[in-house]
């Protein structure tokens, strides 16, 4: 008896190539801004504008890196950037665990009139909240803080966490959360001793889009914060370039500083973060 193989281009579109393509289209969608942003750090400006160009820098330098440091107080940039996106980071994650337990768990009379709520929230461009933050901010007395940072980014971040968080919890058995009260636990201690800990993975995969939002975020951070000395990194950036002159080796090698900590934070939480997009997915 013999076989017979699909051939043509239904076997080709089902196949191990288009998957290679697939996976390369992505990889270099994400590795090339990456490495151009490296690599224009590492080249001078004499290399940088030279034709034709250069991918990769002949006589790679750190000046730049010197420079971008010796300009402007990149490494206090750095410092506001990680506090602020630290602790918002943090109360973000307080929130969303609180109001994902009582979504998931208690019986809420209008518990699908709130989901969508937080759907809706979540679309509002950031651009339309920016006057009505900026007057609360104002009201409280707290622009010129990493306050008026913190409040708005946690705001910002909740529904997505409190989202994905939602899936996580209705996937935990109730019986552990019980048992647990049976032993002695009260419900809050049995959240917090029994539930998160089963749902780590994605309550850190929400703990690191609510710090790359923070530590990426630009409006806010330039309307609410006029002193030099509580400056984030998005804004810190933009001072390097004149009225007439952008130093390109020198902005990216601030890029790449700025890049840094967040790559070495996703590493670190690699399997972390990716078994919980895998189960928020399968879950969802």
């Amino acid at each position: 008896m013999s076989t017979t193989t699909a051939s043509g281009p239904a076997s080709f579109l089902s196949g191990k190539p288009l998957r290679f393509i697939a996976a390369g289209i992505l990889l270099v969608n994400g590795m090339f801004p990456a490495l151009w942003i490296l690599f224009t750090s590492l080249k001078t400006e004499a290399e940088l504008t030279a034709k034709p160009i250069t991918w990769i820098p002949h006589a790679p330098t750190v000046q730049n890196y010197v420079q971008a440091f010796s300009d402007q107080p990149l490494h206090i940039f750095l410092f506001n950037s990680f506090m602020v996106a630290l602790l918002s980071t943090a109360l973000t994650l307080f929130v969303a665990v609180l109001a994902a337990y009582a979504l998931a768990r208690l019986n809420l009379t209008y518990r699908g009139l709130i989901l969508s709520l937080i759907i809706a929230v979540s679309t509002f461009p950031l651009v339309t909240l920016l006057v009505p933050l900026f007057e609360i901010m104002r009201a409280l007395n707290l622009l010129n803080s990493w306050t008026a940072l913190i409040l708005p980014y946690t705001v910002l971040s909740l529904p997505v966490c409190t989202l994905m968080l939602v899936s996580f919890f209705e996937g935990i058995p109730r019986d552990l959360e019980n048992a647990a009260m049976i032993d002695g636990c009260t419900r809050m201690g049995a959240l917090f001793k029994v539930v998160v800990p089963l749902c780590a993975p994605g309550v850190f995969t929400a703990g690191i889009l609510a710090f790359v939002n923070a530590w990426d975020e630009f409006l806010l951070a330039l309307s609410f914060n006029s002193n030099p000395s509580l400056r984030t990194l998005p804004v810190g950036i933009q001072l390097y370039q004149g009225e007439f002159a952008f130093p390109w080796p020198v902005i990216s090698a601030a890029l790449v500083a700025g890049i840094v900590p967040v790559a070495i934070l996703i590493v670190i939480f690699q399997e972390r973060v990716v078994s919980g997009l895998t189960a928020g997915g399968i879950k969802g």
